[in-house]
């Protein structure tokens, strides 16, 4: 980042997020370092939006009111601060008044895409971001499919909006059902035919997110109290 370097904080993840079981013990990074208000971690529920960074017109409208009733029903939404349907969740989310964690893959002194820098920077100064890479570790590629599994151990559910067969975002819908979170994806996802692995996601217990069940996402959440007023995705 061009500014000055964050305050960062080393936690490990049960410092972090609080007891974990044998799975995510075993799956977890070693340590996990923070930038701005680390109490987010131990508030609840956390729940991520994620999906294609080249992200259509509805992918972006969906990620920003799924963004919107998560904020209304007391939800921290976490995303990776990628172009695309992440940007759209974080910005939906600060517009709403709610709270927002960002999840990198690099360490926290950097940032990427670029253009996301200052979005990085206000989300450190007023929410927070997290990453596993320490300072001075060099970025490659196999370091965002890392972080996607990190943001699904540190939330509650995911729900990927809009992905193709090749999008990142499929390693956190793998990895979240590897950790027996929920996982959700949009109808409109789900009913598209070129697209294989919506079907095989639900074959091993995802659930697929319209405006007829949002009630019961919401509902499931920790602690989760229902919006009545904004419920259609």
């Amino acid at each position: 980042m061009t500014e000055t370097s964050p305050t960062i904080q080393m936690f490990t993840p049960e410092e972090l997020l609080g007891p974990l079981n044998e799975v995510e013990q075993q799956r977890s990074p070693k340590e996990l370092f923070v930038a701005g208000d680390a109490g987010l971690f131990r508030m609840q529920p956390r729940v991520a939006v994620v999906g294609s960074r080249k992200a259509s017109a509805e992918g972006i409208r969906r990620a920003e009111k799924i963004s919107k009733i998560l904020v209304q029903h007391g939800a921290i939404v976490v995303s990776g601060l990628a172009e695309g349907i992440d940007t759209a969740a974080h910005l939906a989310a600060l517009a709403a008044g709610g709270r927002t964690i960002g999840v990198i893959g690099t360490p926290l002194d950097r940032s990427y895409p670029k253009s996301n820098e200052g979005l990085q920077r206000r989300l450190i100064q007023g929410h927070a971001v997290l990453s596993q890479f320490p300072v001075g570790y060099p970025t490659q590629p196999k370091c965002f499919p890392m972080r996607n599994a990190t943001m699904a151990l540190i939330v509650a559910a995911s729900v990927i909006v809009e992905a193709g067969d090749t999008s990142g975002a499929l390693s956190q819908g793998w990895e979240t059902l590897r950790l027996g979170r929920m996982l959700f994806i949009m109808e409109s996802v789900a009913k598209d035919s070129r697209l294989r692995w919506p079907q095989e996601m639900i074959g091993y217990g995802a659930e697929v997110l319209s405006d007829r069940n949002v009630e019961a996402f919401l509902d499931a959440l920790p602690a989760a109290e229902l919006p009545h007023d904004a419920l259609a995705v």
